[in-house]
């Protein structure tokens, strides 16, 4: 009973940080994007192809790798309990 109770709030904590880092991710990325723009095209006002820009970034950067190591969050911890599960048993 304690091993399924350990699975569902380490799943639900996890989940928690998942999100958090992927929020926080997102932003960074976001931000860097904008200060690209803003250094390439400096005194420009035009919020079309900037916004087009970033749209353009940002789905590249769902489609990257970085985002999905973000996965790593939920299978480091599983394995590391597996492993001392394992050990000690």
């Amino acid at each position: 009973m304690g091993l399924i109770r350990l699975i569902i709030v380490g799943f639900m904590v996890l989940t928690l940080i998942y999100f958090a880092s992927s929020i926080y991710s997102g932003s960074v990325r976001r931000e860097k994007l904008e200060k690209r723009w803003d250094a390439d095209h400096p005194g420009e006002g035009e919020t079309e192809a900037r916004d087009t820009y970033i749209k353009e970034g940002m789905a590249a950067y769902r489609g990257g790798l970085r985002r999905r190591l973000l996965l790593l969050i939920y299978a480091v911890p599983a394995i590391l309990v597996i492993t001392a599960l394992i050990l000690t048993n």
